[in-house]
């Protein structure tokens, strides 16, 4: 395929600092944009006190529009050093980085999605990058991977779960309704059915009937059951990436993946070299 290089002296710096966790200046940009996320964050979080909010909020606002301005300013920058701007904006950090950013406008318009602006926690992912935590790192991508690769599984117990709880929440409907004990439709008794079936037992619904009764103990014991059965799932799908290489720190200037060998010159996605 045609490989777009990143020729520009100074966005190829610029790349290396702001992508990369290999080099000092790399690990002191990432340290010091974690930093301010792990702020604002925090901000949030104290914001959220009202005897704080009403003192503290010119302070509060300040910091805000303070933090915006930064990681707007690195998103651009971002886009700015690499060749194809676009595949970055489309990728996952891409969109997480933008979602930090976006909050803050909409709440111009919005002022109840302010604390949207928690979103920006997830860009704490990056720590996985800095000082070489590749034991992390290759965790999080096996679990990612795994997860990924037993979705169609997932997704198939999932709706068995869903179709369990759609008939039970039914038929304890037909069982309990006019004992004027919480199952007064049939959405209300799915959600009696899901309470139960999780082993949460809120206790706002319980049948009174010996019938009812027997239906909810049958779906107690069913609950614990069907727990094992994602974990299986899950845990096949672990080991099976578990056999996979070692990953380095290192990221594709051309798709923008990381997961590579630790020996790896060029990317296994496109064939980039990294």
């Amino acid at each position: 395929m045609n490989k777009v290089k990143i020729t520009h002296p100074l966005k190829r710096k610029l790349y290396e600092i702001i992508f990369e966790a290999d080099t000092v200046a790399g690990k002191i940009f990432d340290v010091f944009l974690l930093s301010l996320i792990t702020i604002s964050v925090v901000v949030i979080f104290l914001e959220s006190v009202p005897s704080l909010q009403i003192k503290y909020w010119p302070l509060f606002h300040t910091l805000e529009l303070t933090f915006t301005f930064i990681f707007a300013l690195e998103y651009l920058l971002r886009l700015w050093v690499l060749p194809q701007p676009m595949k970055f904006a489309k990728s996952f950090y891409g969109i997480i980085d933008l979602m930090a950013i976006i909050p803050t406008i909409l709440e111009l318009v919005f002022p109840q999605l302010h604390f949207l602006l928690v979103i920006r926690a997830l860009r704490l992912l990056r720590i996985f990058r800095i000082f070489r935590m590749l034991n992390f790192l290759k965790d999080s991508l096996v679990i990612v991977n795994s997860l990924w690769a037993a979705r169609r599984k997932i997704m198939v117990f999932f709706f068995a779960v869903i179709l369990i709880t759609i008939i039970a929440g039914t038929v304890m409907y037909m069982i309990e309704n006019g004992q004027n004990n919480g199952f007064s439709s049939i959405p209300k008794s799915i959600y009696w059915a899901i309470v139960t079936l999780t082993t949460v037992g809120y206790g706002d619904v319980t049948p009174i009937t010996a019938l009812g009764k027997t239906l909810a103990s049958f779906i107690m014991l069913l609950g614990y059951c069907i727990i094992a059965v994602p974990t299986g799932i899950v845990s096949a799908s672990i080991a099976k990436e578990m056999s996979k290489h070692d990953v380095n720190t290192q990221t594709c200037p051309q798709c923008f993946k990381e997961g590579h060998d630790t020996n790896a010159s060029f990317c296994k996605y496109c064939g980039e070299h990294l």
